[in-house]
């Protein structure tokens, strides 16, 4: 017999009653029924219930064991009485008499109770982790990710993708986020950084010839934590390929996510086939208020500028004449709301929006009830109600203020009134493609024309565009997946053409010598033959997120930091010593004081 055990815990059925058998885990719950011992043993496959009877000699020695102590029985299955028998648990059927008992390990009193779901303060479950991994929500979260990377590396393979591994110690970057920045010894004064993405590497191997590569990627990022990403490090399904379209990439991916969506969602749940829906970014931007609509959520925002642009309503006719938009979220059904509902709208938006106000008019079997109406004409509350399909019960709401800001101020109410009012569509998993966003913007301080996005795209219309259209009509080829909200991807397909990246820097306000300073490496690799390639790189830790229903993202990590970026469990980042900064020739400045000097 198998010094550990014969079985696993979650492995006994009734056609193994009357072996013997030897099981090991954990003491998961521990119940005395009249002098008789029942234990629930719990390891990384479920549960067994085991029986000790007092008769035992080890009896006495198991009553005083602590929960979370390991445990190796050996005993004889037999089949519970049917009043006893648990349908919910795989082993229900049976349990285990033990004949022998073995303390792997005693434990002392856990500063988490393991069976219980409801979570503790995160600084505990992260100074703990350990223990907090053994509840049953997390673990399975943990193993849910590892089923999901290796599905996606065998749907990857089958679309004829091979797996090759980029450098984790690189250059830093001169975009994006911060950079983690690790110091050389070899070479004084210089660093090394994590890479943000392996993006310029992915880009190389296409440049090397290996045309379709995808890797289940690091990332790290000296950024603040939220609920959908997490400080630090981040996995990513990356993938390039080469002499590929936009439409190559979208097949790809549609069909790889569509397929782990299905094998991973919980049962009953609804998640969309290919192809999916396409919206450029001017029309999410229009009618979602968002380039991360969630498409779960029905209403839909509408532009309702010119119906006030000489309306009686001085407020927002000034301000049309200043520039500013108006955009109304038409919502049905809701005239049975209190008063108070509405006037709850308004300090809301003016303290989570920044807003100056929430003006709104309720469609009330022959009459118009809100605050604005007695500021419009008949003729203008028609055309409100024709532009919002307006009927008997329903609501529309306005926000008024400059074209950067009235749409995400709408979008937020969207999210806000979709929530509150329960439209929101239960077990589904609803894609889409954000696609055609703006090559070039005017920076809001300066005025002046620079990049949107990633400036290393292909704009389309190609040098042509560049040369005779007004940079801001530019859209580039660059796209996001989207799903239930949540920005699961970005990628684009690349600029492989040295004289159109001159070109689009010139544009943004960089000449030709910073062009080659910053970026001489991918420069030099064009010049050298480069196909037309294109990528994009889904975020593992947020698809496995949606799956497993989890609100923040820290909850599928298995080791995740806190929101400070700190790991509780392991003391990091912590102080080293004075002879590894001296090793690096680094002197470390305290706050608010003088260089330390390294030699000191």
């Amino acid at each position: 017999m198998h010094p550990y055990r014969t079985h696993t815990c979650n492995e006994l059925r009734a056609a193994n009653a009357g072996e013997t058998v030897r099981v090991a885990g954990w003491v998961f719950r521990k119940r005395d029924h009249g002098g008789i011992l029942f234990i629930d043993l719990r390891d990384h496959y479920g549960l067994t219930q085991v029986v000790v009877h007092p008769s035992r000699p080890f009896f006495d020695e198991v009553s005083r064991i602590k929960l979370e102590s390991v445990l190796i029985f050996t005993g004889v299955v037999t089949l519970r009485e049917p009043s006893t028998i648990n349908p919910n648990l795989p082993t229900g059927e049976i349990e285990v008499v033990a004949d022998e008992c073995f303390i792997e390990s005693a434990a002392e009193t856990t500063p988490l109770y393991i069976p219980d779901e409801t979570d503790p303060a995160e600084e505990q479950r992260l100074t703990y982790r350990y223990l907090d991994l053994r509840r049953e929500r997390v673990h399975k979260n943990i193993v849910l990710r590892s089923k999901l990377i290796s599905f996606l590396r065998k749907a990857m393979e089958a679309h004829g993708f091979t797996e090759y591994q980029t450098p984790i110690l690189t250059c830093s970057s001169p975009e994006g986020a911060r950079d983690y920045l690790v110091p050389s010894r070899v070479h004084h004064g210089k660093f090394y950084a994590l890479p943000q993405a392996p993006q310029l590497f992915k880009q190389l191997l296409m440049v090397a010839g290996f045309d379709r590569y995808f890797q289940i990627a690091p990332c790290f990022r000296d950024e603040d934590s939220r609920a959908d990403r997490s400080p630090g490090e981040f996995y990513q399904l990356d993938i390039e390929m080469s002499f590929a379209t936009q439409d190559d990439v979208f097949a790809v991916i549609e069909d790889v996510l569509s397929k782990a969506f299905a094998e991973f969602a919980p049962k009953g749940w609804v998640i969309d086939q290919a192809p999916w829906r396409r919206i450029p970014y001017r029309e999410a931007m229009l009618t979602y208020g968002s380039d991360k609509p969630d498409l779960r959520n029905p209403l839909k925002i509408i532009d309702v500028t010119e119906i006030f642009r000489n309306s009686g309503f001085g407020a927002f006719a000034k301000a049309i004449a200043s520039g500013c938009i108006v955009r109304a979220l038409p919502v049905p059904g809701i005239k049975n709301k209190p008063r108070s509902f509405f006037d709850r709208l308004e300090p809301w938006a003016k303290e989570a929006l920044g807003a100056k106000g929430l003006a709104y008019l309720v469609w009330d079997a022959d009459r118009i009830k809100g605050p604005i109406q007695k500021f419009l004409t008949a003729e203008e509350l028609n055309a409100l109600a024709q532009a919002g399909d307006l009927k008997d019960g329903d609501a529309i709401f306005f926000c008024c203020d400059k074209p950067d800001k009235a749409p995400t101020m709408m979008g937020a109410l969207r999210r806000k009134m979709g929530e509150d009012l329960g439209l929101i569509e239960k077990n589904a998993y609803r894609f889409c493609w954000i696609t055609d966003f703006p090559f070039f913007e005017t920076d809001p301080e300066t005025g002046a024309v620079c990049f949107s996005h990633n400036p290393f795209s292909m704009p389309q219309g190609g040098m042509d565009a560049l040369l005779n259209k007004n940079p801001l009509d530019i859209l580039a080829y660059q796209y996001d997946v989207v799903c239930n909200g949540i920005e699961l991807s970005s990628g684009a397909v690349r600029n492989h053409r040295p004289e159109i990246m001159y070109k689009a820097f010139e544009i943004a306000g960089y000449g030709p010598e910073v062009v080659e300073e910053k970026f001489s490496c991918l420069l030099n690799a064009f010049r050298f033959g480069a196909p037309p390639h294109a990528g994009v790189a889904p975020g593992v830790d947020r698809m496995v997120m949606l799956l497993a229903g989890e609100e923040n993202i820290r909850e599928v990590i298995a080791f995740p930091m806190n929101q400070r970026a700190e790991d509780l469990m392991m003391h990091a980042p912590s102080e080293v010593t004075e002879k590894q900064l001296r090793e690096l020739h680094i002197s470390v400045r305290p706050h608010g004081g003088q260089p330390k000097p390294a030699n000191a």
